[in-house]
């Protein structure tokens, strides 16, 4: 299969960018600064991300916000102009289809969907023509991340309104004559941004943020690294199409107007069985794990009781370089997911203690106001 590329893909040939495979693209994993030196870099400075693989989509007409509704159990009717929320297409199973960000652009809604669900996402939204315009911003529009507690001081120098921005907070700007879409938001933990910007001027203001003295560019690694340590799902490991909002302990996404008793409850695929998970519980649950014995516990785990019977399995797994030791995520049963239980890991034939734990494991640092 030929992999495709970003509109940034030769600046970061040119940083000295390692390019794996990712989603159908080449995808910088690290440059020559290291993931360890990237993900800290993030945390203390600004790291900016090519994100531009995610799908962009943008939904107009009087009926979007009702139709989209149809397919997310999220509040999209009262969703101000100016903001974004969190959402998840489910199917009739109550399971995940993919997760996603919706903003009110006031003449449109605006919506990121992950690289690897991009193109059945928009077929997914192909059954809303009828009662709005589904437009794909694929091939039109790149998407960068700017993330770190300088963030928000880089971008206001260049674009002084975004200071103001909140968390979850979405406008159109002008970036030196490059009209873009930021949200204050982002896949790190820290404080940040996302521009979606087009593709012919990606480069541009991609090279412009890189200029600014607290910005590196970050990698994939430092990336996964980031979201585990802020205990954020990955779609395809932590959650999918098997796995309900409910199991992926993503129930608070499920908007009140939405929730069975709401002002306009269910209607979303698969809701009959999430509100039975939500008023009976779920056999399993996402939780955060950490191993006692210092030793990384990867992806595809088993866990399993001090007796021996399975009872999870690891869905993401690594080091934490802020958190400082190896953390994960997975999946327990029930029983096994009350906070501070022990259960057991298999690496390498040793059985390897790891204690349910809150996540996130390092504080977000989201700007509030």
């Amino acid at each position: 299969m030929t992999l495709k590329q970003t509109p940034l893909h030769d600046l970061h040939l040119s940083l000295g960018a390692k390019m794996v495979p990712f989603a159908g693209y080449q995808m910088p994993v690290q440059y020559p600064l290291g993931v360890l030196k990237e993900h800290l870099h993030t945390r203390a400075r600004a790291g900016l991300f090519d994100v531009s693989h995610m799908g962009q989509v943008r939904l107009v007409g009087k009926g979007a916000a009702m139709a989209l509704e149809t397919l997310v159990p999220v509040d999209i009717v009262d969703l101000p102009v100016g903001m974004q929320r969190y959402a998840l297409f489910t199917n009739e199973q109550g399971g995940i289809l993919d997760d996603l960000m919706v903003a009110n652009a006031g003449d449109h809604l605006f919506l990121v969907v992950n690289a690897g669900c991009k193109e059945q996402d928009l077929v997914h939204l192909q059954q809303l023509q009828d009662q709005c315009e589904v437009i794909s911003l694929f091939d039109t529009h790149a998407l960068l991340a700017l993330q770190g507690p300088l963030a928000a001081q880089v971008l206001a120098r260049l674009v002084p309104s975004v200071a103001q921005m909140t968390f979850m907070q979405f406008a159109a700007v002008e970036i030196r004559g490059i009209a873009c879409h930021v949200s204050r938001s982002g896949y790190t933990g820290e404080d940040g941004y996302e521009i979606s910007v087009p593709v012919e001027h990606a480069d541009t203001l991609a090279r412009l943020l890189l200029d600014q003295p607290e910005v590196a560019p970050i990698g994939l690694g430092a990336r996964d690294s980031l979201r585990l340590e802020a205990g954020l799902c990955l779609y395809g490991h932590d959650m999918d199409s098997a796995v309900t909002p409910i199991e992926a302990s993503l129930g608070w996404a499920i908007s009140k107007a939405r929730r069975e008793g709401g002002v306009r409850a269910g209607g979303f695929p698969g809701y009959q069985q999430v509100f039975a998970q939500q008023r009976e519980g779920a056999y399993r649950k996402r939780v955060g794990l950490m191993p006692l014995d210092r030793v990384p516990v990867r992806e595809g785990v088993e866990l399993f009781r001090e007796d021996g019977e399975l009872i999870g399995k690891v869905t993401s797994g690594g080091f934490g370089p802020s958190f400082g030791g190896p953390l994960a995520m997975g999946f327990v049963a029930a029983p096994y997911a009350v906070l501070d239980t022990v259960v057991y890991a298999q690496v390498r034939g040793k059985a390897i203690p790891m204690r349910v734990s809150r996540t996130p494991f390092v504080p977000q640092r989201y700007y509030r106001g």
